[in-house]
C-alpha cells in the first residue's frame, strides 16, 4: 500500500483542491481561512507539508509563516507560499524569511508538487531550519578548512599524476588535430570562470551543441515541443456566464485567449524544455576521449581551477551558461541556493549519478542532489569529514561502466 503524504492547503484555489484532491499519493486537507488551519493544526497531526495561498482573509500566508515559524514543533513541516500573480516584493520576502518554496497558481502540479514535497521533508530533518540566503548579500562562504583542504589535495594531485598527465596529452594530439585542452565558461558560486578539461572530442564539437540537444538530449525524453493551442478552453471561463473572461483577452496572430489559460500554456511548454543537456552515445567522442571520460582523467586539469579558487574539490556540477540561463528563469528558492554554492571536480550528484548507472537520474533529481549539497555549506552545517566522504566515494566509482 503506498504511503500517502498529507498536505494541509490553505486556500481557496479551484484548480489546486481539484489537481491534488485527486492524486492516488496526496491525503489532501483544506482550510479556506488561517483560524480555521490553526484550530485543525492544533489538535491534528503534523502535515509533510503546508501550502499557504499568500492573500487571504484575515491575514497572508507570510505572517502565517512567521508565526508557526516561533514553534520548533513545525521546524521539519515544508512552508510553500502560493500567488495568484507574480510580485518581485513577495518574492523576494519569501526568500528572506526562510519560506521553502514560492509558486505562481495555477502551477504547480500534483506530480511535481509531490516530488517538491518529498526533497522538501527530507531536506527538512537533515536540515530543520533553511536561514534566509538572500539576507547575506547572496553569499555562501567558504569555510577555510574546505579551501586549506583544496589546495593541499590539487597541488599534491598534480604532482604525483603529472607523468599520467604527460602520456594522455602524447595520446590525444596523436589521435586528433587541434589543441590538447579544452576551455568552457561554466558558472559557479555566482560567478562565470575558464573551466579546463582534457579535450575528449573532436574539434569543433561546440558548434553542434543545438543540434544535439534537440535529437539526443537525455533530460529531454520523450517530451513534444508544444506551441500554444488557442482553442483550447479555459477551464476558469467555462465557470462564468457565456461571454465572460477570467481575466483579460489577449489577441493574438488573429486569435483570442484569456490571460490565465495563456500563462497555464506558456508554463507547460516550459516544463518541456530541459534545463540539463547531457548526451547518450556522443557521436563527436574520440576514442581516447572515450576512455578519458570513462576513467574522469578528463577532469584533472580541474585541478588548475581549484588552485585558482574557480572550483572546490568537492562541490555541484559546473554548470555551463545556457543551462544557467534556463534555471534562472524559474529562480526557485532552493535553486538559488543551488548557484550559490561553489562548481566541484566531484560531490553527490556524479556519485548518486554513477551509482544509478548514469541512466535513470531525472532533471528533477539532479537539481535535488544539487541543493542538497549546496545546504551543507550553510553556516553550521558543514562537515569536512562529509566532503572527504564524498571523495572517498568518488575514487569507488571511478570504474563502473557508464561514465557521467
Amino acid at each position: 500500500m503506498i504511503k500517502k503524504v498529507s498536505i494541509l492547503y490553505i486556500g481557496v484555489s479551484p484548480i489546486m483542491i481539484e489537481n491534488l484532491g485527486s492524486h492516488d499519493e496526496i491525503e489532501l486537507i483544506v482550510h479556506r481561512n488561517l483560524q480555521a488551519a490553526e484550530n485543525y493544526l492544533k489538535t491534528s497531526p503534523k502535515p509533510d507539508a503546508i501550502l499557504c495561498d499568500q492573500y487571504l482573509s484575515g491575514g497572508s500566508g507570510m505572517e502565517y509563516h512567521d508565526k508557526l515559524s516561533e514553534n520548533q514543533k513545525f521546524n521539519k513541516v515544508a512552508f510553500i507560499l502560493l500567488t495568484d500573480e507574480f510580485r518581485k516584493n513577495v518574492y523576494h520576502n519569501a526568500i528572506m524569511k526562510g519560506i521553502d518554496d514560492f509558486f505562481v497558481l495555477p502551477d504547480p502540479s500534483a506530480d511535481s508538487l509531490l516530488n517538491r514535497v518529498k526533497f522538501l521533508s527530507e531536506y527538512r530533518h537533515k536540515y530543520p531550519v533553511l536561514p534566509p540566503i538572500f539576507a547575506r548579500d547572496m553569499e555562501l562562504k567558504i569555510p577555510r578548512s574546505k579551501r586549506l583542504f583544496d589546495l593541499v589535495v590539487a597541488i599534491s594531485a598534480l604532482l604525483f599524476l603529472s607523468p599520467l598527465l604527460l602520456l594522455v596529452i602524447i595520446a590525444i594530439r596523436l589521435e586528433s588535430k587541434g589543441k590538447v585542452y579544452y576551455i568552457s565558461k561554466r558558472f559557479g558560486q555566482s560567478k562565470i570562470f575558464d573551466f579546463y578539461k582534457l579535450r575528449s572530442m573532436r574539434t569543433g564539437s561546440d558548434a553542434e551543441i543545438d543540434k544535439m540537444k534537440k535529437e539526443k538530449n537525455q533530460y529531454s525524453g520523450a517530451r513534444k515541443q508544444l506551441e500554444i493551442d488557442f482553442s483550447n478552453p479555459c477551464r476558469e471561463c467555462e465557470k462564468l456566464p457565456a461571454g465572460e473572461k477570467c481575466s483579460t483577452t489577449l489577441y493574438i496572430h488573429g486569435h483570442e485567449i484569456c490571460q490565465t489559460e495563456f500563462k497555464r500554456q506558456e508554463r507547460e511548454i516550459a516544463k518541456t524544455k530541459s534545463a540539463f543537456v547531457k548526451v547518450l552515445n556522443d557521436p563527436r567522442v574520440t576514442r581516447v576521449g572515450k576512455f578519458i571520460r570513462k576513467t574522469s582523467i578528463d577532469e584533472l586539469p580541474q585541478l588548475i581551477n581549484v588552485i585558482k579558487g574557480d572550483m572546490s574539490i568537492v562541490g555541484n556540477r559546473p554548470l555551463p551558461i545556457y543551462e544557467v540561463e534556463h534555471l534562472l528563469k524559474d529562480w526557485e528558492t532552493q535553486m538559488a541556493m543551488r548557484c550559490l554554492a561553489p562548481a566541484g571536480i566531484t560531490g553527490l550528484w556524479q556519485i548518486k549519478e554513477r551509482g544509478k548507472g548514469g541512466e535513470e537520474m531525472s532533471e528533477e533529481e539532479r537539481k535535488n542532489y544539487d541543493i542538497e549539497y549546496a545546504a551543507h555549506l550553510l553556516p553550521g552545517k558543514y562537515s569536512f569529514w562529509y566532503d572527504l566522504k564524498l571523495v572517498l566515494q568518488t575514487f569507488t566509482t571511478l570504474f563502473q561502466k557508464d561514465s557521467v
